[in-house]
């Protein structure tokens, strides 16, 4: 039985890899590259789309 191995590109450098479990880092190809994007999402560069929350604010059906 062989085993498939996607091909994929670093979402950081676009470097081309395989995602399989040879690749410790995947979906990036090295550690350099996924603190690069933790950075970013650190920095606010990344984000989710929606509504800001405010962690703060309480819920009225909490104060019950």
């Amino acid at each position: 039985m062989s085993i498939k191995k996607e091909n994929i590109s670093c979402p950081t450098c676009g470097k081309k890899g395989t995602w399989t479990t040879e690749n410790a880092f995947r979906p990036f190809c090295s550690d350099r590259c996924k603190l690069i994007d933790l950075g970013e999402w650190a920095d606010e560069q990344h984000r989710i789309p929606g509504d800001p929350v405010n962690p703060h604010e309480t819920d009225e059906s909490d104060e019950k």
